[in-house]
């Protein structure tokens, strides 16, 4: 929609490094130029200074672009261009945040948001509704005061607008995701540690006083889903056989764990309290204790083993 309204074309600066794919195998270029604008490549896929952006700058650029790689990262050598560093070039700054952060989150500092962005100066800030931020699939556009919000002006009063506009379901989705309680991935994220390792303890001890061989043990955890790729987060986890695995994902209500160093391991992080006993119903019950030799993906029994 941005590169539509904005930038048909004409150019658009974005650094090789921020070239990127998205899900279903869509990419930044070509999502880009389909939309009628013409990309102006900058820098190189591991440093890209303002300089590289300044010098790309003529009269046909419509707008700089920053996309932040929101599934991966991109250590050692490197630099990036900043947002405040661009936006005394005298050119829009769009800043493609991604993961749908409206705010600074303490356990995500390197996860760009969209009040930081406004305020070092990006005109307009793009971004997932789902995500980090945990509500509906949709896009967000946000514009800075001023120039910002006559840019959304315009993106609205595009003849695209009225073929991509949200519904009435997600908007009532979005606004229960902003006014109503905090959504499953941001109550997640404000997981306490230490109310964590209580929990895995409550749980493994009622577990095994079933009979169950399990324990409560630390655990890292990951935020997934296309934001904060690389971060991990402590937590606490119940751990149990490795056969455990598959009989629980075929069980009601299926429990997903995930298996390590030969124990299937039950983060709590990504469970609400809630849940501890629909997850410890599945565990203690004979159907799924009786199976000592399946496979934990196949769910399969172990072919026959001889001692030799």
């Amino acid at each position: 929609m941005v590169a539509a309204a904005l930038a048909p074309g004409r150019e658009i600066v974005v650094s090789r490094g921020e070239l990127v794919e998205i899900g279903d195998g869509f990419r930044i270029p070509e999502l880009l130029t389909a939309a009628g604008a013409r990309l102006r490549e900058v820098g190189t896929t591991n440093r890209t200074s303002p300089a590289d952006y300044a010098a790309a700058i003529g009269e046909h650029t419509a707008l700089l672009l920053k996309v932040h790689p929101s599934n991966f990262v991109v250590s050692g050598f490197t630099r990036a261009a900043g947002i405040r560093e661009l936006a005394g070039l005298g050119v829009p700054v769009v800043a493609d945040i991604g993961s749908g952060l409206l705010a600074p989150h303490p356990l995500l500092p390197g996860e760009p948001d969209a009040a930081t962005a406004l305020a070092e100066g990006a005109a307009l800030v793009t971004a997932s509704g789902d995500k980090l931020l945990g509500g509906p699939q949709a896009g967000l556009l946000l514009g800075g005061p001023g120039a910002g919000a006559d840019l959304v002006r315009r993106i609205r009063r595009h003849p695209l607008a009225r073929a991509v506009r949200a519904d009435k379901l997600t908007l009532a989705a979005l606004e229960a995701t902003l006014r109503g309680p905090l959504p499953p991935v941001r109550a997640a994220l404000a997981a306490d540690r230490d109310e964590l390792t209580a929990r895995a303890e409550r749980l493994a001890g009622a577990l095994a006083a079933a009979g169950v061989d399990a324990a409560a043990v630390p655990s890292t955890a990951a935020v997934g889903g296309g934001g904060a790729p690389g971060v991990t987060l402590p937590s606490a986890a119940v751990a149990l056989p490795e056969r455990y695995a598959a009989a629980l994902r075929a069980g009601d209500p299926a429990v997903l764990g995930h298996v390590e160093r030969g124990r299937c391991l039950l983060d709590l992080r990504a469970l609400p309290p809630s849940a501890d006993e629909h997850c410890a119903r599945p565990c203690s019950q004979p159907a799924t204790r009786v199976h000592p030799g399946r496979d934990s993906r196949t769910g399969k029994p172990d072919p026959p083993r001889v001692a030799g």
